[in-house]
């Protein structure tokens, strides 16, 4: 089985351990990697060469960057030797533990609800609120019986400083952010990463603030390239899950669709 990620700026692949088990802190993967959109062609060798060790059989793809990456994609997978069934993954009414009751469920970003069917096969049975921080920060709501509530979309921590510093020459670079960044910030790259940071995770606390008024023991889960910049800033507890989407898609894809 290979399980691919397409986000909006990486692509993340993994082959799962045979007969793995989704735990929180274990890796489960025998085989991964990430490459930017700009260097995907080299994904179609790396895939060959897997394929050669032990041929790929089903292939789960999570696209959020639109057809013409699925057809790069399809194309890598489609010329290995006995080619690889290759399915791509969809929002539904309920799959894998969780229901979805987004007004119209397949507008729910299919890397939304990956993330989600994979937090709650980490902590089942728990309240979570899940932020997921990439080119985008959602932040998502699910009861202990994987009902998904709701959630919110906004800026992811790079995009939001970039919009910011338009314009002027204090652009900040998110990569290589020195720790240590204060609210306030005495020059201006600071400050917008000082802003940024902090409404990024003044959002995932709101959401968990608020969800506290249904459930005592609500579980806050971080994950995305993101991550590890803002949850230096979150006053409330949390877990950092890497690859929540990927450990969603095998979730899923062990998991038999309901009559």
């Amino acid at each position: 089985m290979l399980l691919i990620d397409v986000g909006n700026t990486s692509i993340k692949w993994a082959r799962p351990k045979p007969g793995a088990i989704p735990r929180y802190g274990e890796v489960i993967w025998q085989n991964f990697g990430i490459v930017r959109h700009r260097d995907m062609a080299s994904l179609e060798q790396e895939w060959r060469i897997l394929h050669d060790e032990k041929p790929i059989g089903q292939v789960l793809i999570s696209n959020v960057a639109g057809k013409k990456i699925s057809d790069i994609l399809s194309g890598f997978l489609g010329r290995l030797p006995k080619a690889p069934e290759i399915q791509y993954f969809v929002s539904k009414p309920s799959h894998a533990g969780i229901t979805n009751t987004y007004r119209n469920c397949s507008q729910l970003g299919c890397d939304r609800f990956a993330s989600m069917i994979g937090a709650h096969a980490l902590f089942p049975d728990k309240p979570l609120v899940v932020a997921t921080a990439g080119t985008a920060t959602t932040v998502d709501s699910i009861t202990p019986e994987g009902v998904f509530l709701g959630g919110m979309i906004l800026p992811g921590l790079g995009l939001m400083a970039h919009s910011l510093a338009m314009n002027t020459e204090q652009l900040p670079e998110i990569e290589g952010m020195e720790e240590g960044i204060t609210p306030f910030a005495n020059h201006t790259r600071a400050a917008i990463l000082a802003g940024c940071l902090n409404a990024q995770s003044g959002a995932i606390e709101r959401a968990v603030e608020a969800f506290r008024k249904r459930y005592d023991n609500v579980n806050c889960l971080l994950s995305g390239g993101a991550a590890k910049y803002i949850v230096p800033s979150l006053s409330v507890p949390c877990h950092i899950v890497s690859n929540l989407v990927l450990i969603g898609l095998y979730v899923s894809a062990i998991t038999p669709e309901k009559a």
